[in-house]
């Protein structure tokens, strides 16, 4: 059961007007202004997308990732690198808790701050994504 909207403050509509969050009952939406009419969009319709892109820009590059979050953390050890890369392949299940519990605030700021951003349309399809300092896995 989705509880949180995932990209709350990050999600902008073709305006370039951040996207305010709402709740009906217990459902979080991303409320969209359409000329005075406010689209309300079930933040799980939008998040769901974002993560899928998400996954697909991790997809089939596993390995890669795994060592270079290992390294980061100071854990550059097989078991380490293992158990990040099962995690990884395993990223539909992490999206589902992410769904569930949302991303903490403070985690939501500093994406912010570092640029990135969502855009999406007036029936909740995301048109973008932007992650600045992402390049591509093809430029390695």
């Amino acid at each position: 059961m989705v509880l949180k909207a995932v990209f709350e403050g990050l999600i902008f509509d073709e305006k370039d007007q951040v996207v305010k969050v709402v709740f009906i009952g217990q459902e979080p939406c991303y409320v969209v202004d359409d000329d005075g009419f406010q689209r309300h969009i079930p933040s799980e319709q939008v998040d769901r997308q974002v993560l899928e892109m998400m996954g697909s820009w991790i997809e089939g590059h596993e390995d890669i990732l795994s060592e270079q979050a290992a390294k980061m953390l100071g854990q550059n050890d097989l078991f380490s690198i293992a158990a990040i890369s099962s995690q990884l392949k395993n990223i539909d299940q992490q999206f589902e808790k992410v769904l569930e519990v949302g991303l903490p605030e403070d985690t939501r700021a500093y994406l912010g701050m570092m640029g990135f951003r969502i855009n999406i349309d007036i029936h909740g399809k995301v048109l973008d994504v932007n992650q600045p300092g992402m390049t591509s896995m093809d430029d390695e």
